[in-house]
């Protein structure tokens, strides 16, 4: 499995900046938490990554202060030097302090302090994964700091153990791939794990097809695949039933976008998305159904929530050329259109003199 670029010999005093994208997913999601997907022999879950970036940037000190700083968020903790971190009882940003834990359990080796800073283009509680890509791209950045040598599979499973520490119910480990490979994916669930396969998809194909809907009410996914995930094992048959027609549908999503068959794709995301808003109450909300009503009516042809759904986003696939009617009726009925690339690219490091904060 390749590797995340390795930086070349840097200079203690250089800033790390790592980015890492979101995805959408188009079929299969929530059979990728352990141990669902052992239940549906065959499982996989089908996504894309999109240019919508989160980054982590550690800038070394001149002194012992640690700092965190999320700038999407507003969050900040100072504390004057590792010391005084590791007593700390509670913290702003979690995320930074979970990570830095497992990385210097025992401090900087240098004594110096630094600044970790991170910033996400994705609205809270999307549902396109922003939390786990940031998880990526703030693990790639620290292991580069501590001059630890990762592949991307280890780096995904760090990421996705302390997010389930963050979190405090399973996590799926669908969404650390777009972060860590970048392009379209199909993520194979088997007995002798997880095997993330590329598909062959020209991104113009996708991104003349699909429309990403932020809704502007963040969701918890965790709270609804919690709920899921609890009535599987316990052995709700309604649920069980669903989760196999899921199964099928996301290999069949698989087969469809490797052969192209687009009106394959948009029966099968629409297929998903019936079978998924049954699974438990609050999957969808009054607002996401209103705007898939109305986007159909000027040429969607499907749709589905991305992620656990109750809120965030959604995508939607259109008839060609309807595009902008669609985005434009979204727009004036309270949706926001999120202009979106495919991104090829994976994880990405670089090092380098210190720089300003900027978006990313």
């Amino acid at each position: 499995m390749p590797k995340p670029p390795r930086l070349a010999t840097r200079s203690k005093s250089d800033t790390i900046i790592a980015h890492a994208s979101c995805r959408v997913d188009l079929a299969g999601s929530t059979l990728d938490l352990w141990p669902l997907y052992l239940f549906h022999p065959g499982a996989v879950t089908v996504n894309f990554a999109v240019n919508i970036l989160t980054r982590c940037q550690i800038i070394p000190s001149t002194d012992r202060a640690i700092h965190f700083k999320s700038i999407d968020t507003g969050r900040e903790d100072h504390f004057s030097n590792f010391d005084e971190f590791c007593r700390a009882k509670a913290t702003k940003h979690h995320l930074a302090e979970h990570l830095v834990r497992f990385f210097l359990p025992e401090g900087t080796r240098t004594g110096r302090g630094f600044t970790l800073e991170t910033n996400s283009e994705s609205p809270a509680g999307a549902g396109i994964s922003g939390s786990s890509a940031l998880m990526v791209a703030t693990v790639a950045a620290l292991a580069h700091y501590t001059d630890r040598t990762l592949d991307r599979e280890q780096i995904r499973v760090i990421a996705q153990n302390v997010e389930a520490q963050l979190i405090k119910v399973p996590t799926g480990c669908q969404d650390y791939y777009p972060a860590l490979f970048g392009g379209v994916n199909a993520i194979h669930l088997d007995v002798d794990g997880i095997h993330r396969q590329s598909i062959s998809v020209a991104p113009e194909d996708i991104e003349s097809r699909f429309v990403l809907v932020y809704t502007g009410a963040p969701r918890q996914s965790g709270i609804n695949n919690w709920e899921v995930f609890k009535a599987h094992i316990n052995g709700e048959n309604r649920v069980f039933r669903n989760f196999q027609q899921i199964g099928v549908i996301a290999r069949e999503m698989h087969a469809a976008l490797e052969s192209g068959k687009w009106d394959d794709v948009a029966g099968l995301l629409g297929e998903e998305w019936k079978l998924r808003r049954t699974n438990a109450p609050g999957i969808t909300t009054p607002l996401i159904d209103k705007l898939i009503a109305v986007a159909k009516r000027k040429g969607a042809l499907a749709a589905k929530v991305c992620g656990a759904g109750g809120g965030g986003c959604f995508v939607l696939f259109v008839r060609e050329g309807s595009r902008e009617n669609v985005a434009e009726a979204i727009r004036k009925n309270g949706g926001r259109v999120l202009p979106f690339r495919v991104n090829p690219d994976g994880v990405t490091v670089v090092s380098g003199a210190a720089t300003d904060s900027v978006p990313c």
